[in-house]
């Protein structure tokens, strides 16, 4: 009987299978009948769908949902004595290979579609997708065939190794490992966490919170500034966004409307986002503890270059201590600058902005609109695009007739300039329209990898941003942190495209997250340096007029002007954050106000306020990380003052980065990498001198 009762089963998963099998079958000649169809050519190497529909949305989830739950059972029932090269890692990278553009098929349609109906399942898909793949990582079935492999005496090539170390790790620390009350009670925590997040954010953005003040409290601001202030009961009413404080903190005379404002703006979390950040605290501390760690700082850092708590609390002391002599020297001067203007009376974090503004204002000769008008976006977009191509050895093609989702959008193909291989592509969508994502951002829609058939998918990438295109029939001007921010973003895609990487999964720019910025942050220099600038740069009625050096220098100069001030308030958030999540029953609110003096220069906190109540970033997406993008910039500087600061277009320069850092992805450690390609491991010497060199 229970043999009968077995094939019964057996008969049944088949059937059931079966149906899957024809299911997937039709869906997927239903999209290739939909390309067929197409008038638009197909891209070699890429599986990419663009413009689904909210059916063929939720379709394609099933699908991939259906797909790698078949390929997760059919690797978890390898016996374990059995488990190999091809029943294992063979079958699972394949999948994410496979799925990966799938995945992304059904995010894209949520940023970039006008269709609430589109954004709506995209939506739903990202939810069950998610939902499907925290279910997978935490499969004891599967995890125990994957480790039984890597414990395995059996000879594999270091990337694969590397991936079996990764899934290893992924599924513990989702606590596979766990006994079923731990790990209930693990979700529990993760759900109260995710509730208490986004408490925190909506309270920091209730835009309903303002004050009132009169024109005379705030003498200096320009008249279309008050103009555009809303009246209410005779005053001004001034909203507690960056919009107005910013323009205020910077401008206004009045130092008491400064001081007002400044404190009104910190307070904007009130002390109920103080009580969300100690249970916040509390309840990742707990979760990091089930999973067998001292502390949540330790759980976050354990996958990044830093590895540990203590070494961040290393780092940020050392940064900020190095930094002293230079903020002491900027701290002096805007000191100064108040005891002329304003007599004795103490200098205050509401200072800082409307100081350093008249410093420069002294040191710099021009206004900042002005260098606009040498920034119309099409000349900016071809330069940067040029100066691409040319540091690192690529070919960059405009794809005529191709299918996109709006007129506005362009599609590139790239092309390496010594062997003519083709390497991947890019979309463009950074003209503004209705209904698309507000922000800029590159999202990786396939990633270059090998297939079990010994062809390769090709990396394929989108550059999303919001820019005008015209006004009054001319190309819209960018304002010079626009072209930056494009720059940033640009040299993102090109990290992605030079990508060698045998594995989806160590594709891409971000190998670990103490690296992924690195690059980017990296050819930010080549906005600040007159060779290169000039290339990317022509005066709107001239524009084989570029950019004066002059011009050039000036925008350096205000980059740097107060660097250590600026970084020291950085640091102290960082260190807020590290010591938050790496100690127990910490006072949050002693420990802000003891701080704050220690690490900017005896200045105090304002009083009533606290970082930590409109502190976005600890509270969702980089808890216990925050340190991560002085990390990052160190690194960079590090290698533009080695690499590249006394020939910024060398070839050869660019060749040997893209080749030794870009090509390997996560296929190798982040610092083993950095390592060898300068010969020696990383310091800050070079990021703090970068500082230094402008120093007062």
């Amino acid at each position: 009987m229970r043999k009968q009762r077995r094939e019964r089963t057996v008969l049944a998963v088949t059937g059931a299978a079966a149906i899957v099998a024809v299911g997937l079958n039709l869906l997927f000649s239903f999209i290739s009948a939909r390309r067929r169809n197409s008038k638009k050519p197909a891209l070699p190497g890429s599986s990419v769908l663009l413009n689904l529909s909210a059916s063929e949305i939720s379709n394609l989830a099933d699908c991939i949902i259906t797909k790698s739950k078949e390929t997760y059972d059919r690797v978890a029932s390898s016996p374990l004595q059995k488990v190999c090269y091809e029943n294992v890692v063979c079958p699972l990278a394949e999948l994410e290979a496979e799925q990966f553009p799938l995945i992304q098929s059904c995010f894209l349609q949520r940023i970039v579609s006008s269709s609430i109906e589109v954004q709506n399942a995209s939506l739903e898909a990202e939810r069950r997708l998610d939902s499907h793949f925290s279910f997978s990582r935490k499969r004891e079935d599967l995890y125990r065939v994957i480790k039984a492999l890597l414990d395995k005496d059996e000879k594999l090539q270091p990337e694969a190794k590397r991936y079996l170390q990764c899934l290893v790790s992924e599924s513990e620390r989702n606590g596979v490992r766990l006994p079923p009350s731990k790990k209930n009670e693990m979700e529990r925590i993760k759900s109260q966490i995710d509730e208490l997040s986004v408490s925190y954010i909506q309270n920091l953005n209730d835009s309903s919170k303002f004050i009132l003040l009169t024109e005379q409290e705030l003498a200096g601001m320009p008249l279309e500034f008050l103009e555009e202030l809303e009246k209410k009961d005779g005053k001004l009413k001034v909203t507690l966004t960056t919009y107005h404080v910013t323009p205020i903190l910077e401008i206004c005379k009045v130092g008491s409307t400064r001081k007002l404002v400044a404190t009104s703006y910190s307070q904007r979390g009130g002390n109920e986002n103080l009580l969300i950040i100690q249970k916040l605290a509390e309840l990742r501390r707990k979760f990091s503890q089930l999973l067998g760690y001292s502390s949540y700082s330790d759980f976050a850092l354990e996958p990044r270059m830093a590895s540990s708590s203590s070494k961040v609390l290393e780092f940020l002391q050392e940064i900020s201590e190095s930094l002293d002599g230079l903020a002491e020297r900027e701290l002096d001067l805007l000191k100064d600058l108040k005891r002329r203007a304003e007599g004795n009376s103490p200098f205050e974090m509401q200072d800082l902005l409307y100081y350093m503004k008249r410093v420069e204002g002294y040191e710099i000769d021009f206004d900042l609109g002005d260098a606009k008008e040498y920034f119309p976006v099409d000349i900016v977009l071809s330069g940067i695009m040029k100066t691409l191509q040319n540091l690192f050895g690529l070919r960059f093609e405009q794809v005529k007739d191709a299918e996109v989702w709006h007129d506005s959008v362009t599609l590139f193909s790239v092309y390496d300039c010594n062997t003519s291989d083709l390497l991947g592509y890019f979309y463009l969508d950074i003209f503004s329209r209705e209904g698309k994502y507000a922000h800029s951002c590159v999202l990786p829609l396939q990633n270059g990898c090998s297939t079990s058939s010994g062809t390769r998918k090709v990396a394929t990438s989108l550059l999303l941003s919001q820019f005008p295109k015209e006004i009054n029939g001319d190309s819209a001007l960018l304002g010079f942190p626009d072209v930056v921010s494009l720059f940033h973003e640009f040299t993102h895609v090109v990290h992605h495209i030079c990508n060698k990487a045998t594995f989806c999964r160590f594709a891409g720019f971000w190998p670990e997250g103490d690296f992924a910025e690195m690059p980017s942050l990296l050819l930010e220099n080549w906005c600040y340096e007159s060779t290169s600038l000039k290339l990317m740069s022509g005066f709107h009625q001239d524009v084989t007029k570029s950019i004066a050096s002059e011009m050039c220098n000036s925008l350096k100069t205000k980059r740097d002007l107060f660097a250590g001030l600026k970084l020291k308030q950085e640091i102290l958030l960082c260190l807020i954050d590290q010591i938050v999540h790496s100690s127990e029953n910490v006072d949050i609110v002693n420990l802000a106000k003891d701080l704050h003096p220690k690490v900017m220069m005896g200045i105090p906190l304002l009083e009533g306020t606290n970082p930590l109540s409109s502190f976005a970033r600890i509270a969702v997406g980089y808890e216990a990380v925050c340190y991560n993008y002085i990390w990052n910039q160190v690194l960079a500087a590090d290698i533009f003052a080695t690499k590249f600061e006394d020939d910024l277009l060398n070839h050869h320069a660019g060749l040997h980065f893209r080749n030794k850092v870009l090509a390997p992805g996560a296929e190798k450690d982040p610092l083993e990498i950095i390592t060898e390609y300068l010969g020696r491991e990383p310091s800050f010497r070079c990021f703090i001198e970068s500082k230094t060199r402008s120093s007062f």
